[in-house]
């Protein structure tokens, strides 16, 4: 486990977790303690110990991909609850509550706002921690270009406009936390929109 951020009333920690090496991150409010997880994706016995020791109160999923979910039965057995957007709910085996595009996920004095971003998957979504530069980008934005499109419900044209109209349209110097491999920033992908669409992915 990493403390990757730690600033004024929030910590963000990341742990990479199984054979994808699928980022995991754990955003906790410093005043309350209260804290939710990004992505159940694998290694549940390591996920709940750092669910314990970091007052998770709720478990937020940016898509319904195998690799992000592996360890959804088991938090949710351990009492925790478990959210995905409709669209992506039937690639889960179990889930608790549904989320929706531009609404306000609370936990102690933090506010997440959730951003629909299809075309890694059709309920891919995206969440962004109120007044920081924070943005938690599931498969959707990587370093160097859009996830993957080519799976069974994911679109190309789609995934460029999910970057194009919701993410590129934020603060140049969000930190994009995505869900494989090193963090970026809008300031350093959005020149290269033009470059990606030509490429074809």
């Amino acid at each position: 486990m990493t403390l990757l951020i730690s600033d004024t009333g929030y910590e963000v920690h990341a742990v990479v977790v199984g054979p994808m090496e699928n980022n995991v991150f754990v955003v906790r409010c410093t005043e309350t303690g209260d804290a939710v997880l990004v992505d159940a994706a694998n290694e549940h016995e390591r996920l709940l110990a750092l669910c314990e020791a970091l007052g998770v109160r709720r478990v937020l999923e940016t898509h319904g991909h195998w690799d992000h979910i592996q360890a959804v039965p088991a938090v949710r057995d351990a009492g925790y609850d478990v959210a995905i957007t409709a669209a992506d709910a039937a690639m889960l085996p179990s889930y608790d509550s549904i989320l929706e595009d531009d609404s306000v996920i609370e936990f102690g004095r933090l506010r997440l706002h959730t951003i629909a971003t299809p075309g890694h998957t059709p309920g891919s979504m995206c969440f962004a921690l109120e007044n920081t530069p924070v943005l938690f980008s599931g498969d959707t934005l990587f370093p160097g270009g859009p996830g993957n499109a080519t799976f069974e419900g994911g679109d190309f044209g789609t995934i460029i406009e999910s970057i194009d109209r919701r993410l590129f349209t934020m603060d140049p110097a969000t930190l994009v936390l995505p869900g494989h491999g090193n963090w970026t920033t809008i300031a350093a992908e959005r020149p290269n929109l033009d470059e990606w669409i030509d490429r074809g992915w």
